[in-house]
């Protein structure tokens, strides 16, 4: 026979393109159309259906940037139509290359009523199946004109990033609005040539399946009257049936489709803009559920389930029907799909806590797994926070996007820091906007490393981002693939249906042990400064918060702020959301960003100082009180009192115009451009600064990667590289005890203090950076005279350790990697810490000297500020405050401790006299990272404390209040079914910790 396939693979092409789609809707009339465009920001739904609309016409421009457009649809069903499906056509503008970063719509009916969604892949609304004829039609669509921030070159950078600066030029032409007639016949038609299509496109050449499908696709097109699609459709259909019919191989691998709709919570839209997105998907989903029995939608999120509560509550009382069936699927247990790297360790449990307990309250479920497709990498600390809060599993796809190094699994046990493993799955679709087409499921099938050990995946179907979720097509198709020779099988599942087949048939998969590093959108760590330092301190003003109010309502009665710092936690894990808190989102969500923290600290402060009043009562003894988790300047963790004396620094001039600072436990040499050239260790008479090397240097680096302007830098940054040695001034510090510095460069301007605390042996270097670049990265950099092949970084609930060398291509990948308030170097008996009140992003790198002593330079690299152009193009420009400390002779425990002492700045009081801590643990290691008062109200004080050091650890925790029992539970303040309550010994409990093991008590109350 001769060969002819690509003959008929372009005919079927063309008919499909030409004349079969076209005959969908075989029959039109326009609707009559009229708008109203809201002035502000979007109204409530009354005002918008009851506003005064002017007509309009197809082809009318419509839409200033960020606007509200109201719009009324009104006509008449033929009478000709009777019997017949018809359905509105409404096209705002779409580019149906393009959903969810467009225009958008959410229909009504005039009583208010929510239809569904328009979006560009999903422009239908059903009028009636079948209509009466002479049926009277009025719709009401409101309509977003959400601007296309990333256009046709995308990363140029664009003003239409915040309302402040888009301007009102309309974005879209109305395109069709129209009713039409539905031919389903010629619709499943459609569906079976491009299922079949697709499909015979990835199979080999030589497969006699796909020659059976191309020979039965040829005949379908035979059968077919281009003349007279409608018509002979039904022929046409029938010439696929059988190999429609042909079962799949007993060996077909099986992919459990999960509808989806992954909606960032903010990125190319501010937080309000996503409040309807998901009112849109929503209500698109509920109705697609009551259309298709066997389809399965889940979505995770517990703010959007919130927004849909608090905004649309027409619409969440059919999510909540579509809950109670089993078919609209709360998923994931966190508040938001939150970056894991940089939230600190209570934040992080934080989001499983509101998360789950929102689901748990308002539907009963109590999710078992974490779903994070899209979360940019994975610290190492995440594993024991999924199971302390009742998860056991989890998903994400994101690892795939990394540019390096292929994941060797897409099943597997995830290992954290303290052992705690969890069964863990990466879609080998990979995408989590899966649209069922043959390509995407046979990259599944081919991609799928666990061949022989499983055959089962996941695959995330619909639309995201305001898409509008699963489509009916998406359905459609995966009715098709169901048990399809050729094909993997495809049947809708909930996750958790698919986790229990997937670790029953494979029980023991690989192990992966350590963080999952993502190679690439590294600079996530560094872009928006100003929101990853209001997430810092909001943080540590959360745990100030809670403390000293838990204390002052044990002590005085003071009455404990439940509501207020429920919902402060709320927002500030709303921000830690994966495009917020890694500053790739647009300017408008970074401007609102800065602007909640200012007004959280504000809240928070005013909530830490009433306390700290009730606790301190009248009088005038000075006092110090220490939030921080170890004793300091004698006052213990957790309580207050009279600060110890601390000694003095001096400050003396060198003949090279330099300066010295000394007080005893460090001598600091500055040299005369405000360089540190040295930091001995009194006590051990050991230099910190390599020989011929210098500190506090800052470093400016070229910075345009090639793609993903805020998320990426990519390594050939460091091929140029401008050290600022230049100094306008190096003076003494007004206190006499400091060296101040002043640089400038390009437009900006650098004011650093370096100062030496009495009694304190730590460098403070506090750097203002009042910063005009573009393109450009800063780092602080310290090049030490150490030796080791690893250093640690602090994450959640611990710390990681990470090569210090480039042996492999996994560990030349991580050239820029995530730290919280430490990084710590170490030979065997000394050891270096780098600590900071703000940055996330470091590098750390290793040289050995090629002249005098041969050693080992080993430099630690602060990274300070970007200057990325998109999605912001005025990403971090203004002042910038930064505080870092180097802790020469440290141990891990003196970089544990230093880290909380520099986030957790003293405050001091006047007051009665010493307050007595709440709580107190006698060992250092033993770090207690939360005391509050139980979430339900009970007065019960819930404690968690962790293992801070990475070794086992046995320590006595004493209350400071009388002691009725005690309970372990979870991150949800839940007693353990397996674990019996600790015995009390007068106030006094006994501990034992695994290294780096998490563990939250509940103490009642006597």
């Amino acid at each position: 026979m001769h060969d002819d396939r690509t003959l008929v693979e372009a005919r079927l092409r063309r008919v499909l393109d030409e004349r079969i789609r076209p005959a969908v809707h075989p029959e039109s009339v326009p609707l009559e159309v009229a708008v109203w465009h809201a002035p502000g920001e979007p109204v409530p739904v009354a005002e918008g259906l009851a506003a005064d609309v002017e007509p309009v016409t197809v082809g009318s421009r419509w839409g200033a940037p960020w606007g509200t457009s109201w719009f009324r649809v009104t006509g008449t069903v033929p009478a000709e139509w009777a019997g017949k499906t018809v359905e509105a056509i409404l096209d705002l503008g779409f580019d149906e290359n393009m959903p969810g970063f467009q225009c958008e719509g959410l229909v009504y009916r005039p009583d208010g009523t929510p239809v569904k969604g328009l979006n560009p892949r999903n422009q239908w609304v059903r009028i009636g199946a079948p209509v009466q004829g002479g049926e009277e039609v009025r719709l009401h669509v409101e309509a977003a004109s959400n601007p296309v921030v990333m256009g046709p070159r995308p990363f140029t950078p664009t003003p239409l990033g915040d309302l402040e600066t888009a301007g009102r030029d309309p974005q879209y032409t109305l395109t069709r609005m129209d009713l039409a007639v539905l031919d389903e016949t010629v619709w499943h038609l459609v569906t079976d040539l491009e299922v079949l299509g697709e499909l015979m496109a990835e199979l080999p050449v030589d497969s006699p399946r796909r020659w059976e499908i191309l020979r039965a696709v040829e005949r379908a097109l035979d059968a077919l009257d281009l003349q007279d699609v409608g018509g002979t459709a039904e022929r046409a259909r029938a010439c696929l049936a059988d190999v429609l019919a042909a079962p799949a191989v007993p060996s077909a691998h099986r992919i459990s489709a999960v509808g989806h709709a992954h909606i960032d919570s903010a990125w190319l839209w501010p937080l309000r803009e996503t409040v309807r997105k998901v009112a849109r998907t929503a209500a698109n989903m509920t109705a697609l559920l009551d259309d298709e029995p066997d389809f399965v939608f889940a979505m995770s999120q517990a703010q959007q389930w919130a927004w849909v509560k608090e905004h649309r509550p027409e619409v969440w009382a059919r999510v909540k029907k579509a809950v109670a069936d089993g078919r609209f699927v709360p998923a994931g247990g966190m508040w938001v799909e939150s970056d894991t790297n940089m939230p600190g360790s209570e934040a992080m449990a934080r989001q499983f806590v509101h998360g789950k307990r929102f689901f748990l309250d308002e539907f009963g479920v109590d999710n078992d797994e974490a779903w994070l497709p899209d979360t940019f990498g994975f610290a190492a600390g995440l594993p024991q926070i999924i199971r302390a809060a009742g998860s056991r599993y989890l998903l994400t796809q994101k690892i795939s996007w990394s540019r390096t190094n292929s994941f060797p699994h897409h099943t597997f046990r995830w290992e954290g820091i303290d052992g705690t493993r969890i069964y863990t799955h990466f879609p080998p679709v990979d995408t989590y906007n899966c649209s069922m087409r043959g390509a995407e499921i046979a990259h599944a099938v081919r991609n799928f490393k666990d061949k022989g050990a499983a055959r089962h995946s996941l695959a995330p179907t619909g639309w995201g981002d305001g898409g509008g979720g699963t489509t009916r097509e998406m359905v459609a198709k995966a009715a098709r693939l169901r048990d399809l020779e050729g094909s993997a099988t495809v049947t809708w599942e909930t996750p958790s249906a698919f986790f229990a087949k997937a670790e029953a048939e494979n029980p023991e998969p690989p192990v992966w042990v350590g963080e999952l590093y993502l190679e690439l959108h590294r600079a996530t760590l560094t872009s928006q400064a100003g929101t990853k330092q209001g997430n810092r301190r909001s943080e540590h003003l959360l745990r100030e918060a809670e403390l000293w109010a838990a204390t002052a309502a044990v002590r005085t009665g003071f009455p404990y702020p439940y509501a207020d710092l429920d919902r402060i936690w709320k927002t500030v894990l709303l921000h830690q959301f994966h495009d917020i808190l890694p500053g790739s989102s647009i300017t408008w969500v970074h401007r609102e960003a800065r602007a909640t923290y200012a007004r959280i600290a504000d809240e928070l402060n005013g909530i830490v100082d009433a306390a700290q009043r009730a606790l301190a009562g009248e009088g005038t003894v000075p006092l110090l009180f220490n939030a921080a988790p170890h004793t300091r300047a004698g006052v213990p963790a957790g309580g207050a009192g009279p600060a110890e004396a601390s000694g003095r620094t001096t400050h003396a001039g060198r003949p090279d115009g330099g300066h010295v600072l000394d007080n005893g436990l460090l001598r600091i040499g500055v040299d005369p451009r405000g360089l540190v050239d040295s930091v001995l260790d009194l006590a051990t008479r050991r230099e910190t600064i390599a020989p011929g090397r210098t500190g506090n240097l800052l470093q400016l680096h070229q910075d345009l990667p090639n793609m993903w302007d805020a998320w990426d830098v990519d390594e050939f940054y460091r091929n140029t590289v401008t050290d600022l040695t230049d100094a306008d001034e190096v003076t003494p510090g007004d206190d006499g005890a400091s060296v101040r510095i002043v640089r400038t460069f390009g437009g900006s301007r650098v004011t650093q203090l370096l100062s030496l605390p009495p009694g304190e042996k730590r460098l403070v270097v506090d750097t203002e950076v009042d910063w005009h670049e573009t393109e450009k990265f800063l780092k602080l950099a310290f090049p030490l005279d150490l030796h080791t092949d690893r250093y640690a970084s602090e994450t959640q609930f611990g710390h990681f350790f990470r090569p210090t060398h480039t042996n492999t291509s996994w560990e030349a990948a991580k050239f820029e990697a995530c730290n919280h308030r430490f990084v710590h170097l170490q030979e065997p008996d000394w050891g270096v810490a780098l600590v900071n009140d703000g940055t996330y992003g470091h590098d750390v790198t290793r040289a050995v000297r090629t002249d005098g002593d041969g050693g080992t330079t080993t430099t630690v690299r602060a990274s300070l500020l970007r200057a990325p152009r998109f999605p912001d193009p005025e990403t971090d420009q203004g002042v910038h405050r930064f505080r870092h400390a180097l802790v020469p002779g440290a141990s891990i425990g003196d970089a544990v401790r230093e880290g909380w002492r520099i986030n957790l700045p003293e405050r001091r009081l006047d007051g009665a006299g010493e307050v007595t801590p709440l709580v107190t643990v006698d060992r250092d290691s033993v770090v207690v990272t939360a005391v509050k008062l139980a979430d339900d109200g009970s007065g019960d004080v819930v404690v968690r404390f962790h293992e801070a050091h990475g070794a086992r650890a046995r320590a006595t925790l004493t209350a400071g209040f009388p002691l009725a029992g005690a309970e372990v539970t979870d991150l949800l303040e839940r007693p353990l079914a397996d674990t019996a309550p600790p015995a009390v010994d007068d106030g006094r409990i006994a501990v034992a910790l695994r290294p780096f093991e998490l563990r939250t008590l509940r103490l009642k109350r006597a």
